[in-house]
């Protein structure tokens, strides 16, 4: 895509983990001829799940034509995934974007507009099973690269995913670089993942969650509920 400027947009959401966002925006603001579209409905801070606001920069209704696309999770999902004006512009902007990316939840409010059925996606583990809903295929991948549609999994995942991205925009040369230059050499302190950890302490963590859990899927099922009305009514 070298001489034509690449217009980055990134949905940030009330409730959001930002970190799904502003790892990969760290990534793809430091690729050559890229503007950043951090989107929200209006210019007013927005604050994440944790309590972190940030100013969008371009509202939908000045939101060009994308090159990519990027949605992150969070609590917030719930009610994102039931707000009409958020997904009928991620089926519109979002939809028609060259590249339809996600990170965490973030697949769901895609799926929510219709946007990865039939597709391979990741997901935070502990909501993946829910991809399903929409037709989605989840795959227990850190980045899973499907056609034009490119997922991350939970959180941290999307500094990976970031890196992938910018492979796919501008190369591997220039996202070898950029991984370089930050310094991306993950050593985390303990050995622990989802294929290893004990069997009890997930089991634990799937109990403390189930409450939200429960919440998210059904807003899942709201949501494909909604698919199925306009589909009918179309």
């Amino acid at each position: 895509m070298s001489g034509k400027r690449i217009e980055i947009g990134i949905l940030y959401y009330p409730g959001m983990t930002q970190l799904d966002v502003t790892g990969p925006f760290e990534v793809f603001a430091r690729l050559p001829n890229v503007r950043m579209h951090l989107l929200w409905k209006r210019i007013e801070p927005v604050v994440s799940d944790v309590g972190l606001p940030l100013l969008p920069t371009t509202t939908f209704a000045d939101c060009p034509d994308l090159d990519v696309f990027c949605i992150g999770g969070g609590p917030g999902q719930v009610a994102t995934m039931d707000d009409d004006e958020v997904i009928a512009f991620v089926r519109d902007k979002g939809g028609s974007a060259r590249y339809i990316t996600s990170v965490c939840a973030g697949c769901l409010i895609l799926g929510a507009a219709g946007l990865i059925d039939g597709y391979r996606s990741a997901c935070h583990w502990l909501m993946s099973d829910q991809l399903a809903a929409f037709g989605a295929i989840a795959v227990d991948e850190r980045v899973v690269v499907d056609r034009n549609r490119i997922s991350g999994g939970g959180v941290t995942a999307g500094i990976d995913f970031g890196f992938q991205v910018a492979a796919e925009l501008c190369g591997e040369d220039v996202a070898k670089n950029l991984q370089l230059m930050l310094e991306y050499q993950p050593q985390p302190p303990f050995d622990i993942t989802v294929q290893n950890a004990p069997r009890e302490l997930i089991s634990r963590m799937r109990r403390e969650a189930e409450p939200w859990l429960q919440k998210r899927a059904a807003a899942v099922q709201k949501a494909v509920s909604k698919l199925k009305a306009r589909a009918t009514a179309a």
